[in-house]
């Protein structure tokens, strides 16, 4: 079951939707505990907002459904901008001149609310720009394993949508890395070239024919 261009336009979407879901889903296998495990594949860009909603409802599901369920997620790259820059320019700036002022405070408006009903408050005085090392380190990460993945989508989630750090910077992915125990990032980071072809292979994999992040795929 494709989800396909699943947006959460309320905060509460995907969780109504995982929730009423969960039971008629394909793509189950046995754990060695017993339960059965949901496998789910999110095509993400860290810069997106929407992306850090659509985990926050996702996280509040599987919560809700461990007691039956063991999950499996995983993150695969989506470029929102592809062509940002990679030296990061004020997110004012840079979605002021792509959407319009007036367009772009009312999005800040509107993620503000959503975001403070998760508990959050959204920042918009960082800096904003090219995702690539982002996609390096995350589909490196899944390498060891998929849980450490997927921590590590969220920390740099909390990064750059919260706390204004920017994700192109080297030492805030190795923090984020660091605090979820990614080996070899620093090593990773440091060859701009690494990993280029593997984020590629699974741009072609999982996100050359949708449209809108998040997306999800069950």
């Amino acid at each position: 079951m494709a989800v396909e261009d699943f947006i959460p336009i309320r905060p509460g979407l995907i969780l109504a939707f995982f929730s009423r879901r969960l039971l008629g889903v394909c793509k189950m296998a046995d754990s060695s505990n017993g339960k059965k495990v949901i496998e789910i594949d999110v095509s993400s860009d860290t810069v997106c907002p929407w992306c850090f909603v659509g985990k926050t409802n996702l996280d509040k599901a599987i919560e809700q459904s461990k007691d039956s369920f063991d999950f499996k997620v995983r993150w695969h790259p989506y470029f929102l901008n592809p062509s940002a820059p990679k030296e990061g320019v004020k997110k004012s700036d840079f979605f002021g001149q792509r959407f319009g002022a007036a367009q772009f405070d009312q999005m800040q408006s509107r993620m503000s609310q959503i975001f403070k009903g998760l508990g959050y408050d959204y920042d918009t005085a960082g800096l904003t720009g090219n995702s690539l090392d982002c996609h390096r380190l995350l589909t490196y990460a899944a390498k060891q394993g998929y849980e450490k993945q997927h921590a590590l989508a969220g920390e740099l989630f909390i990064n750059y949508h919260v706390e204004g750090k920017y994700i192109g910077d080297k030492q805030v992915l190795l923090d984020a890395a660091n605090k979820v125990g990614i080996e070899g990032a620093e090593e990773l980071l440091n060859d701009p070239d690494k990993g280029v072809a593997e984020v590629n292979e699974e741009l072609e994999k999982y996100s050359s024919r949708i449209s809108g992040v998040p997306h999800f795929t069950v």
